[in-house]
């Protein structure tokens, strides 16, 4: 007898990958059904799984900064910054949507807002952008409050990239001091490759960030104008991921 794919298999792809519970995730509320609705809950559950991967990479690069380990630092922030590109790619798929097709399920979402992605607030909190006004908004998800509180109280990456710099013998002490540690970098790089790249990808990691929030914006002024479900989502209530910290970084670019 011939073999037959898949058939008896200890594993197989859809197994692996769970697609049948996968494909199952997706429960629209509009009613009658509304043609847009699918693809824009498939856009956001994207989105949350990509943030997912990048709190993976940043954990990661958290670690192999306290470890000194630069090379692996910068191939986990190369990851980060594709996907953030992939993210910004992803948001013209939303643009295809017609006005009229959100309207018809978008008073079903209230009072769900994407200020409540709970992954992106972590995402900012380990990059360096904690807020106390963030934390306390998701006091009342107990799930989310837990892990932002966790996320709040440990090292970001912008810690552990100035640290780092420290134990280079760079001085970090002040404001100032970041910024000539920054020029000093800038200026021989092959002096210092793997800060140099590093610090290079940190920049790109909040610009590629502060990208999406722009597409973001101006996405739903084409698709709904300036609306209150959308006036509190990620892309609004901050200019970047890290803006504060990175900004030895940005001043030295520009010395």
């Amino acid at each position: 007898m011939a073999y037959e794919y898949g058939k008896e298999a200890p594993l197989s792809y859809n197994k692996y990958l769970k697609v049948r519970e996968l494909t199952g995730l997706q429960e629209t509320l509009s009613d009658p059904k509304s043609h847009d609705e699918l693809l824009f809950i498939i856009i956001h559950q994207t989105y949350e799984l990509w943030f997912k991967q990048i709190l993976h990479e940043l954990d990661a690069t958290s670690k192999w900064l306290a470890e000194g380990r630069a090379f692996r630092v910068n191939h986990s922030l190369k990851t980060v910054v594709g996907i953030e590109k992939v993210l910004v790619s992803q948001i013209h798929l939303l643009e295809t949507m017609a006005q009229i097709g959100f309207l018809e399920f978008r008073d079903k979402l209230n009072p769900a807002s994407g200020f409540q992605s709970m992954q992106f607030r972590e995402l900012e909190f380990l990059s360096g952008q904690k807020s106390d006004k963030i934390l306390e908004a998701f006091r009342n998800d107990e799930y989310a409050y837990e892990r932002l509180q966790q996320r709040y109280a440990q090292p970001s990456i912008a810690d552990g990239f100035w640290e780092l710099l420290k134990r280079n013998g760079f001085g970090i002490g002040s404001h100032d001091d970041k910024v000539t540690a920054i020029v000093t970098i800038l200026a021989k790089p092959e002096s210092h490759p793997d800060l140099f790249v590093m610090q290079d990808l940190l920049i790109e990691h909040d610009a590629q960030i502060s990208l999406w929030r722009y597409h973001h914006v101006l996405m739903v002024e084409r698709i709904n104008g300036v609306s209150t479900y959308f006036s509190t989502s990620p892309s609004t209530t901050s200019p970047s991921t890290a803006s504060e910290w990175l900004a030895p970084l940005l001043e030295a670019a520009v010395s």
